[in-house]
């Protein structure tokens, strides 16, 4: 696990300095280790900053060189499967130097090329120059889970970094907001299409893509995952245990190649169906140590449920609680770390909470993040129970992602979900689906993930996230998944079948409570801070003509407006804004309407 960083160009537009300057800004993600590659006659560069997971040892340095052709590797993240492909790569002759997972990597990338993607599965964004072909590869793995951004110079050529923030320590990047992502982060809480990021000209590569670029060329984007969908309608009668038994065979699987490491390991335990899950499966595997997190002041705690499947399944349990004010006081120092700009409150207590794990010398901290939007999780996915008109339904499913409001961007919502509803044949469950798990996960939740724990020099793995988990929850028909009045039918039935869990964790219902949100009307503290910061004369509340509603939800106690007034959510608008506000101050732009 790393940041990485460097760049391609058509001329010796960047020095060493530079490099330092990129890395410098993501040092946070690899306290461990430092290392560089440049060829000045190329003008390529790789940087690399470590944290030590697999093989400790100097063998896992990097940027990692092939010794073979000269292929140069910059690496963030894991291969899960590294074992069982360095076998099979020993068949075929390779020879390895280290036990690490970015050296057969390398050798992947010399057997297959751009195809190694077919062979390897984890959680990645990583980097080869191959100089033989005078190109650099840049990759980001099937889900989205682990950020990769690059950025084109006037002078040409390509610059990436696993952080948008690195691009700012570069003296020629003109820091400009784009106004389109920055509209759809008010509306959203994040910009929804794969590519765009909050700074113009700087471009996200979206999950499941990957560029060859040589210097000079335009970077374009290529998809190399696509999921097998079931066809809409299939008949999936007989199929029900065959995809419970083939699901809950690779969950086993998959956790207990995600408990592989060379340092402390620990689970983060909610109490609700998908963190149990998975530590039910990795307690199989042997003692685990889990951990959960409570909120003081709020009606919502599940630290109870939490310990009641502790116990169950004979964990290690511990307990974190977080208040209204640590929140207040870890915001100014988590803000920065929200980088390409996005509104989940969670990033901040997460990151509290991976402090802690990391004061417990725990490095590696395993989580439940991805079934919601694989497995038909959220309340939004009971849309697709509804027969209205199509447009009129897109239209209903906007507001709903708009957090009840309608904006400026159902065009673009529109469209995509257009793409994905031909995609699937009309499967309205199929096509939210797509839209949970290729724009909301990866330039959102998963964001939180990252962000949080490698701020701290933790690293966070997400196994319902693993391709092989996710490729058989596409083949899943919604019946299997969500009835009326449940979801995430087929893994309580696996809890259930397997005695995993107590009765009362496979029945229990989503929380999904917004913590932040509630203390901004609840918290006395928390919403004076909040008006302190987003009514300020020079704030971007007054630059982007939102001072009216902000002044009637403080001043004024007014929720929001009835459709079809714009803002019907006031308090998640303030919640946005108090991020803009201190995410911008950090990054030091001003307020503008761009």
């Amino acid at each position: 696990m790393c940041g990485i960083a460097g760049w391609l160009t058509a001329s010796r537009s960047f020095d060493v300095a530079d490099l330092d300057r990129l890395l410098l800004a993501i040092s946070h993600r690899g306290p461990d280790d430092v290392g560089t590659y440049i060829d000045e006659d190329a003008c390529v560069a790789l940087g690399h900053k470590r944290l030590s997971i697999i093989d400790l040892s100097p063998g896992g340095h990097q940027p990692m060189v092939n010794q073979n052709n000269g292929d140069v590797l910059a690496f963030n993240g894991e291969i899960y499967n590294f074992r069982e492909l360095r076998t099979e790569l020993e068949g075929r002759g390779a020879r390895f130097r280290s036990h690490s997972d970015s050296e057969v990597l390398l050798m992947a990338f010399q057997q297959w090329g751009a195809d190694c993607t077919q062979h390897i599965r984890g959680m990645f964004a990583f980097a080869v120059w191959r100089g033989k072909e005078k190109a650099l590869y840049l990759f980001r793995d099937p889900m989205g889970v682990k950020p990769l951004y690059y950025w084109c110079p006037p002078s040409g050529g390509l610059v990436f970094a696993s952080e948008i923030k690195a691009f700012l320590e570069l003296p020629c990047f003109p820091a400009r907001l784009d106004a389109r992502a920055l509209g759809q982060f008010l509306e959203f809480g994040y910009s929804f299409e794969p590519e765009r990021s909050i700074f113009e000209g700087v471009r996200r590569l979206p999950a499941g893509h990957f560029l060859r670029v040589e210097a000079g060329d335009e970077p374009k984007a290529r998809r190399y995952f696509e999921p097998r969908l079931l066809p809409k309608n299939a008949d999936s009668k007989g199929n029900e245990h065959r995809f419970e038994e083939e699901l809950f065979e690779t969950l086993r699987l998959v956790v207990r190649e995600h408990l592989v490491a060379d340092v402390p390991v620990g689970l983060l335990l909610s109490g609700g169906l998908d963190s149990s899950l998975i530590a039910a499966l990795a307690a199989q595997c042997g003692p685990i140590r889990t951990i959960s997190m409570g909120f003081a002041k709020s009606q919502v705690d599940e630290r109870p449920h939490a310990a009641t499947v502790a116990r169950f399944i004979g964990s290690q349990h511990e307990e974190v609680l977080i208040a209204p004010e640590e929140i207040l006081n870890s915001l100014s120092d988590t803000v920065p770390y929200f980088d390409d700009l996005f509104a989940d409150w969670g990033t901040v207590s997460t990151r509290l909470l991976y402090a802690k794990c990391r004061e417990r010398g725990i490095k590696v901290v395993v989580v439940g993040e991805g079934a919601d939007e694989l497995f038909g999780g959220y309340d939004v996915f009971r849309q697709s129970f509804a027969n209205t008109p199509i447009e009129w339904w897109l239209f209903q499913l906007y507001r709903q992602y708009a957090g009840q409001r309608h904006g400026g961007y159902y065009g673009a919502f529109r469209s995509i979900m257009r793409e994905y509803l031909e995609v699937t044949k009309s499967d309205r469950f199929a096509a939210i689906r797509l839209f949970e798990s290729r724009n909301q996960l990866p330039n959102n939740y998963v964001m939180k993930v990252d962000k949080a724990s490698m701020s701290v020099g933790v690293e966070a793995r997400v196994p319902f996230l693993d391709q092989r988990v996710a490729e058989i929850a596409y083949r899943i028909p919604r019946g299997q998944l969500l009835s009326r009045d449940n979801e995430k039918q087929i893994l309580r039935s696996i809890a259930s079948r397997q005695g995993l869990l107590p009765d009362e964790t496979v029945q229990r219902r989503k929380c999904g409570a917004g913590i932040a949100a509630n203390w901004m009307d609840d918290s006395g503290v928390f919403r004076r801070y909040a008006q302190e910061k987003i009514l300020d004369p020079g704030s971007w509340t007054t630059a982007l003509g939102l001072g009216n509603a902000m002044n009637q939800y403080f001043i004024g106690n007014r929720r929001g407006h009835a459709f079809p007034r714009a803002i019907s959510v006031f308090r998640n608008l303030a919640w946005r804004l108090l991020i803009l506000e201190m995410w911008s101050k950090a990054y030091r732009l001003s307020p503008s309407v761009g």
